[in-house]
């Protein structure tokens, strides 16, 4: 996102919603965008509504009114000036909105959000049978983001222990190399709000993958929420929750039981 400081006037009000909180005062006094850490989610675009004033007009009303001790203070939703400008986006930059802002589609896999439909969708789509376990890490949620650098050291240390990384997921696209986890180089340094690595491995794997998962999470810049599936069996237990006990870690207790609805695309 980039700032129009001919229109700025200064009123602070999309510093307040700003997901990654990286937009602040400048020397200036005009509002300034941290371009290193913007994860381009277009937040500040949507909340902020402009009311198309012109620049002249409200510093005219806020210097004639600090002469009583006044001040103009827009609605918490506007931006008075329209000075909020979302700017075209080129490789690789342009990974950043594809992750972060929830309005647009991924061009690889053409489902809006981070890109990806995960192992929720698993009654309709088969990805996981009998014996197998489904992993999704979430890198960079609640506002804290995460650079590509570091979704790529999860991705290599999970790849040590042969997992199937999910092909119709935005993360595996990136991949230069899935076998190794390897992302490609141009887009390390870039920052989404979040991303999400997802395979599939075999329920007795389990452990190994939560342990080395407790392992690289030391070396990250960044917070990590690590989801578990497994088909449901016929008397409606979950066969992965016992491989995850086993590890030492207690499952959530607002976890999900997807039943699907649609049309299975698989033959049992």
């Amino acid at each position: 996102m980039e700032i129009d400081k001919k229109k700025c006037v200064g009123c602070g009000n999309c510093h307040a919603v700003c997901t990654m909180g990286i937009i602040y005062l400048d020397e200036d006094g005009k509002s300034v965008v941290n371009q290193d850490e913007c994860v381009e989610c277009n937040t500040c675009y949507r909340v902020c509504r402009s009311e198309e004033y012109s620049p002249w007009f409200v510093r005219a009303i806020r210097k004639v009114l600090s002469f009583f001790r006044l001040g103009y203070l827009a609605e918490v939703d506007v931006c008075p000036t329209g000075a909020l400008t979302p700017p075209q986006l080129d490789w690789p930059r342009s990974v950043r909105v594809v992750f972060s802002d929830p309005m647009t589609v991924h061009p690889g896999t053409g489902v809006p959000g981070r890109g990806t439909d995960e192992i929720k969708t698993n009654d309709v789509t088969g990805r996981l049978r009998e014996g197998d376990a489904g992993l999704v890490v979430e890198m960079g949620r609640p506002g804290i983001g995460a650079y590509f650098r570091d979704i790529e050291k999860v991705a290599m240390a999970l790849a040590k222990l042969k997992p199937h990384f999910e092909k119709e997921n935005p993360v595996t696209q990136l991949m230069a190399n899935p076998e190794t986890g390897k992302i490609k180089d141009e887009v390390l340094n870039e920052k989404v709000l979040s991303a999400i690595i997802e395979i599939k491995t075999r329920l007795e794997k389990i452990p190994e993958f939560l342990q080395a998962l407790g392992e690289i999470q030391k070396e990250l810049d960044t917070v990590i929420s690590v989801g578990v599936a497994s088909r449901c069996l016929a008397d409606g237990s979950l066969p992965h929750e016992e491989w995850v006990r086993k590890t030492g870690y207690k499952l959530s207790p607002n976890g999900k039981t997807n039943i699907g609805l649609g049309r299975p695309l698989f033959t049992i």
